[in-house]
C-alpha cells in the first residue's frame, strides 16, 4: 500500500512528529481480526507502534518490523 504525503491517516507525520519521505508511508497491510488483543499482544513482546488504534474506515495501527519498516494493521469495520 502506497501513500502520498498528506493523504488519509497514514499520509500525515505521526503523533511524536516523525516524517513521512516522500512517497508517504510504503507499507504492507495486514488485516488481523481483533485489532486491540494482536496489538495488546505484540507490546507486551516489545513492539514499536508508531501511532496508537485509528479508525478511518476501519481500524489501524502502524507498527514497525525488525527493520523499522511500516506494517500496518487493519480491522475493516
Amino acid at each position: 500500500m502506497l501513500n502520498r504525503p498528506g493523504a488519509g491517516g497514514v499520509g500525515r507525520s505521526m503523533p511524536d512528529g516523525d516524517a513521512h519521505g516522500p512517497v508517504g508511508w510504503s507499507r504492507i497491510q495486514i488485516e488481523v481480526e481483533e485489532i486491540e488483543a494482536t496489538v495488546a499482544r505484540l507490546r507486551s513482546a516489545g513492539a514499536r507502534f508508531r501511532n496508537e488504534i485509528v479508525g478511518n474506515g476501519g481500524r489501524q495501527i502502524l507498527v514497525d518490523d525488525p527493520s523499522g519498516n511500516p506494517i500496518e494493521l487493519f480491522r475493516s469495520f
